[in-house]
């Protein structure tokens, strides 16, 4: 394996394991509240590994997505419209893909896998698949965010953000001070 496909294979790796981080934390949260909920009824709920699994798959598939162009229209338009895009047709692949999954988990159930997806809309299965979606939509939407605001400030840009200090608030004439608590007026 030459030099070049090595550094690509690493940066990938890094990618999925960064992604499947910022994932795994959201689903998570989502399985942890799930378990206090469900805690108060005396109701068991291990959703853990799932939630691994469930971030690995979520964080590949919206790495593969982030490439694919939306079209010369979105390139045109405020960085604003792409993250609502991408975020919406994420969501609505999310929905689908659990909806499918509660149809395919109940198919025997209920005599097909019709039968099972209409049990779906039915029964409270429905209000676990949109609490799920609606978690995964925060996900994506601080994912989605976050990768503008990656490419629009470089290679490393984002890391150097969050690492360096935060400079001191300015309001017009006036510069807040966080160090010393004091405002200082700018005007001579």
């Amino acid at each position: 394996m030459n030099a070049s496909a090595l550094s690509k294979l690493k940066n990938e790796l890094k990618a999925v394991a960064l992604a499947t981080l910022y994932f795994g934390t959201w689903i998570g949260v989502l399985v942890f509240i799930k378990e206090l909920a469900l805690a108060e009824y005396r109701i068991e709920f291990h959703g853990l590994s799932l939630a691994v699994v469930g971030a690995l798959v979520l964080a590949k598939v919206v790495l593969v997505l982030e490439h694919v162009p939306l079209g010369a229209w979105i390139r045109t338009r405020p960085a604003l419209v792409e993250v609502i895009l991408r975020t919406t047709l994420y969501a609505l692949g999310v929905l689908v893909v659990l909806l499918l999954e509660k149809a395919f988990e109940g198919r025997h159930e209920h005599g097909g896998f019709v039968p099972s997806l209409v049990s779906v809309f039915q029964h409270a299965e429905i209000h676990h698949v949109w609490v799920n979606t609606i978690c995964l939509t925060g996900a994506l939407l601080g994912y989605n965010a976050l990768s503008v605001v990656r490419r629009h400030l470089g290679e490393g840009g984002l890391i150097r953000l969050f690492l360096s200090p935060v400079p001191e608030e300015s309001r017009g004439d006036m510069k807040v001070s966080r160090d010393e608590g004091r405002v200082e007026n700018r005007r001579k």
